[in-house]
């Protein structure tokens, strides 16, 4: 993936560069993990998500083989969201989980920075980097009243399961439509 800056029409706010994720990245992969588990207020705190291996197998070791993100930096260049994608066995799974072999995508976009672009231009950026890396299907979980739902619906990802108050996403990279 290369550096670019999101701007335009359909990004008018974000105003954001776009990067590949690095291990350099883990401090605020976590921080982005804390803010896609708190999207509607303190829930957890850090050291509760990294003492929880449900919660912590997210970040852990980043980045494994086969771990793929990006980082979107305002004009200072300040890190203000990430998304990344990681594969979870069948004994361990994430929320989002489907199969052992869909790479399952965590989304975080600071406070100040939603609802402006950075997490269209995220989840865009990430879908066309799995495409080039042979990806065929990515899954997300999504909470009841989470806005984001918008988002990733008009992005083609298509309900496949549910659990508690959660609804597991999936999308089929290349556009083809069904799980």
């Amino acid at each position: 993936m290369h550096t670019r800056t999101t701007t335009g029409p359909g990004l008018p706010d974000a105003g954001v560069r776009l990067r590949p994720a690095t291990a350099q990245d883990a401090d605020f992969l976590t921080a982005m993990l804390l803010e896609a588990f708190n999207w509607d207020g303190p829930r957890f705190t850090r050291d509760e998500v990294l003492r929880s291996p449900h919660l912590a197998h997210y970040i852990t070791g980043w980045p494994r083989p086969g771990d793929f993100g990006v980082v979107a930096e305002d004009g200072a260049g300040t890190a203000v969201g990430a998304v990344w994608a990681r594969r979870f066995p069948a004994d361990d799974p994430g929320y989002g989980h489907v199969d052992p072999e869909v790479p399952e995508l965590t989304v975080g976009v600071l406070p100040g920075h939603r609802g402006r672009g950075v997490g269209s231009a995220l989840l865009d950026a990430v879908v066309d980097m799995a495409s080039r890396l042979g990806v065929e299907r990515l899954s997300l979980s999504v909470e009841d009243g989470s806005r984001a739902v918008g988002l990733y619906r008009s992005r083609g990802f298509v309900k496949v399961g549910r659990e508690g108050q959660s609804d597991t996403l999936l999308l089929r990279v290349g556009g083809e439509s069904g799980p």
